[in-house]
């Protein structure tokens, strides 16, 4: 058999155990259900935590949801203005004016000190406003997230009954132009098929995940796993927080969100290439080996199938052709479930092999910025290493 087919071969393995092994991540199942019976007896205090630098063009959405919540406890919300030049802090007293609803405190903690990554400073400065009042739980989202009215009251109600420590929700991206449409739905398709969802709720499990834009957090768990602290320099902060409070004994769940949206637009590909590339090489600890194995992977598994197909039909190689076309046919169905779940036209699903190529340009381009001392960034600040101090962008 000709290198061509063993090739098509091995990832048509590969899909077949991605298919039944890989914690049947394709599904997307795993949600919040719409309402928990029984509802607590007695609702504990939340604090919500908003870490926001430069947010003005996406508050106007996003925090008048938050302070809209119909939660029946205590709730408050902490904007932490983590040094903003386009008036978040201002804006976001404007919208509590008008808005009313849960109290509003908005604070900024200064300049993060050598080893902190920015948002992970403003983390620490809310939760230490918020610990003044005693909450059970904290609820940390970014200011480019919308919570329908009762989603404060469904992240509490999952946690009390079912003893978690961590619930978070992965927030529905927005989905208009047409390179969302092609990037967006599969960057959660990765996401999940790296950290598959069913696997992150096992309480004995190693795989531990989370998503930043919804995390309901304990605050004894917090203390417990040293949040923010320990995770103090992580630039993929969701998942060390995961691995944190995992790691210390907790138990934790992240799933697919209804009624918990991000706002954010990302109308070009070079948007989104931002999103992805700044974080991609530290996802892979900027490890050259963990980068070719990515590469190499990235290849054989979504660029072989459909290169064999043409090929094995261009050439006359059936073998080749029937190991590829089956391997690009479990690919799409697949991804069917998480087009659904986004809304999308099913024809996008054959031409995810294009977009793991997108994705995997985007870890080369984000490998190719670290060696360049450019580093990861977040809302104009790069980090170049763990322990860098933060440079002005």
């Amino acid at each position: 058999m000709s290198v061509i087919v063993w090739t098509a071969v091995a990832s048509l393995a590969a899909w077949l155990w991605l298919l039944l092994c890989q914690g049947f991540f394709w599904r997307t199942d795993v949600r919040l259900p719409p309402a928990v019976e029984p509802a607590p007896d007695d609702w504990p205090a939340v604090c919500v935590v908003v870490p926001a630098r430069d947010e003005a063009a996406v508050l106007g959405k996003s925090l008048p949801s938050l302070l809209a919540q119909d939660y029946p406890g205590r709730a408050e919300v902490f904007l932490v203005d983590d040094g903003s030049s386009d008036g978040t802090g201002e804006l976001a007293r404007e919208l509590a004016r008008r808005a009313g609803g849960l109290p509003l405190t908005v604070s900024s903690p200064g300049e993060p000190p050598a080893g902190w990554t920015g948002k992970l400073w403003a983390v620490r400065h809310g939760i230490g406003l918020a610990r003044a009042r005693g909450p059970e739980f904290l609820l940390l989202t970014d200011a480019d997230i919308a919570h329908v009215p009762d989603s404060l009251r469904r992240l509490v109600a999952a946690a009390r009954t079912g003893g978690f420590d961590v619930v978070s929700q992965m927030a529905r991206l927005r989905v208009e132009s047409l390179w969302e449409r092609l990037v967006v739905p599969a960057f959660v398709y990765f996401f999940a098929q790296l950290y598959p969802f069913r696997r992150i709720g096992r309480r004995h499990g190693r795989t531990a995940a989370a998503a930043g834009g919804c995390v309901l957090l304990r605050a004894e768990a917090a203390e417990r796993a040293r949040i923010p602290d320990a995770i103090r320099h992580a630039v993929i902060d969701d998942v060390a927080l995961a691995r944190a409070v995992k790691g210390s004994g907790g138990h934790i769940w992240l799933g697919l969100a209804d009624g918990v949206d991000s706002v954010r637009p990302y109308p070009r590909l070079h948007d989104l290439w931002r999103m992805v590339s700044r974080s991609a090489y530290a996802q892979l600890r900027h490890n050259p080996l963990l980068l070719l194995g990515t590469v190499a992977g990235l290849a054989l598994v979504y660029l072989v199938p459909p290169v064999a197909l043409v090929t094995g039909l261009a050439a006359g190689g059936a073998a080749a052709a029937g190991a590829g076309g089956a391997a690009w046919l479990v690919m799409t169905a697949t991804y069917v479930p998480m087009l659904r779940y986004y809304r999308q036209p099913l024809w996008l699903a054959p031409l995810l092999p294009f977009t793991a190529f997108l994705y995997l340009l985007m870890t080369v381009d984000s490998a190719v910025q670290h060696y360049r001392g450019r580093g990861a960034a977040w809302k104009g600040r790069t980090y170049a290493r763990p322990d860098a101090v933060p440079e002005e962008g």
